[in-house]
């Protein structure tokens, strides 16, 4: 019997494969194609400074605090059930973004995204794990992980089309469109494998509220810091509330049988650096698009169209992409420390350089920046998750990858949080002095790795 079903499963792991990579593209898509329709939001749905930060903010905490829950239920529950659940309330929430008239709408439909991709991304990944072969899986696992960052390099470009040409919520129609045809690619591969041996039935519900009170109110610490002058008394309560939550999730964490956080992971200083690195990458990529396509498309700024912003960011894609693909090659070459180190430091370079050409209009120059910038972040992104897998035993594997995610996608949300505070404060130079910054940063974490690939 065991024979009869590989017969009949293995023709529709490729379905499998292609609806999971499907579901990656658009979710790469659609996390960068909403920056280059930003401005046009903010004038149709008259989003305040505080909501047009928050209809990024929304995706990105809610997916960094469900995403090791995610993680989890795809132990309990059979990563394939996961995926479908993902991936048809992510088309509910693209709906609700799509149709929104208000700002609540807005928020509402992204945080709902956010829960959908903290589901969806953990459960695909599992899935195609679940129907690769062994000698296979390798290959499968890359083209997941190349599908998301093929789909976030185009972002831009895609969402400065869509918004140009036809309107802004076309980007989210799309998106809830092709994660349909992504879920009927799961749902029609058959019967949902159960899993061999079921994880714990507990579920930390404490640490899981303690955690997401934590990064809701650092975020929002951080989104309250140009009021400090006026109403310090806001400040200190929310950054008070961040630093109390968090101290209390540490605690809870070493005192319960089966916590939401392993943090026996903090005991490996490679791992924990390699994360930061990973999260200081997607803080700078995040504040890049947003804060470049709000300077770009405004008359005070280069004065774009939403595809001309789109257009102009072409070379930092390409770098992205094609960087991102050759990182390994550059590790094996010139190592693990000199690489990243070299790329951090790449970073703050055409950071500046990017600052001083979008200050002047000189396109050429600032062509140059973006493409190096691509490449400078082409090499922590793609590299940082596997350094920190690599310091992990086996057994800590799937709590490491948890972790990894939920970093990524928190720090992400600093860097916005954080590069509005810079923009209002100096536009788009303060943005690129905070990205400056990170990437110093960065690069001083750099000098603590030991461990090569």
């Amino acid at each position: 019997m065991g024979g009869a079903q590989a017969e009949v499963a293995t023709p529709r792991v490729p379905l499998a494969l292609a609806a999971s990579c499907l579901s990656m593209l658009a979710l790469g898509v659609n996390g960068t194609a909403i920056m280059a329709a930003l401005p046009t939001m903010r004038h149709d749905l008259s989003l305040n400074p505080t909501e047009l930060e928050w209809a990024i903010n929304a995706y990105l905490v809610v997916s960094a605090a469900c995403i090791i829950p995610g993680g989890k239920a795809c132990d309990q529950f059979g990563a394939r059930r996961v995926s479908i659940v993902g991936l048809a309330l992510f088309s509910v929430a693209s709906v609700i973004v799509a149709t929104a008239q208000v700002p609540v709408s807005i928020l509402g439909g992204r945080a709902l995204q956010g829960l959908a991709a903290a589901l969806a991304v953990p459960g695909t990944l599992a899935a195609v794990s679940e129907v690769s072969v062994p000698e296979r899986r390798a290959s499968a696992i890359g083209a997941w992980a190349g599908f998301v960052m093929f789909g976030f390099s185009l972002g831009p470009l895609i969402g400065g089309t869509l918004t140009h040409y036809l309107d802004w919520r076309v980007i989210f129609w799309a998106s809830g469109g092709s994660m349909l045809v992504a879920t009927a690619g799961l749902a029609g591969r058959g019967p949902a494998r159960t899993p061999g041996t079921r994880a714990s039935r507990h579920f930390d519900a404490a640490g899981f509220a303690l955690l997401a009170i934590g990064m809701i109110s650092l975020v929002s610490t951080l989104h309250a810091l140009p009021t400090m002058a006026i109403a310090p008394e806001r400040v200190l309560g929310l950054a008070g509330v961040a630093v109390l939550a968090f101290a209390m999730l540490l605690r809870h964490e070493r005192r319960i049988r089966a916590p939401l956080i392993d943090l026996n992971l903090l005991r490996q200083a490679t791992f924990v650096r390699a994360v930061a690195l990973g999260s200081i990458a997607m803080s700078c990529i995040l504040a890049l698009l947003m804060f470049y396509n709000l300077d770009a498309q405004s008359s005070a700024g280069l004065g774009l169209t939403p595809v001309g912003a789109g257009l102009s960011l072409l070379p930092m894609s390409g770098g992205l992409l094609f960087f991102a693909f050759t990182a390994p090659a550059l590790i094996r070459r010139f190592g693990t420390r000199r690489s990243l180190t070299a790329s951090t430091l790449l970073i703050a370079l055409a950071a500046t350089i990017i600052a001083a050409a979008a200050a002047l209009k000189l396109w050429f120059p600032l062509a140059i920046g973006l493409f190096a910038i691509g490449v400078g972040l082409a090499v922590p992104y793609a590299t940082a998750p596997k350094l920190a897998m690599s310091a992990l035993p086996g057994s800590q594997a799937g709590a490491g990858s948890g972790v990894i995610n939920a970093c990524t996608f928190l720090g992400g949300s600093i860097g916005v949080a954080a590069g509005a505070v810079a923009f209002a404060f100096n536009g788009l130079l303060g943005a690129m002095a905070l990205i400056v910054l990170l990437a110093l940063v960065g690069a001083g974490l750099c000098q603590g790795l030991t461990r090569e690939l």
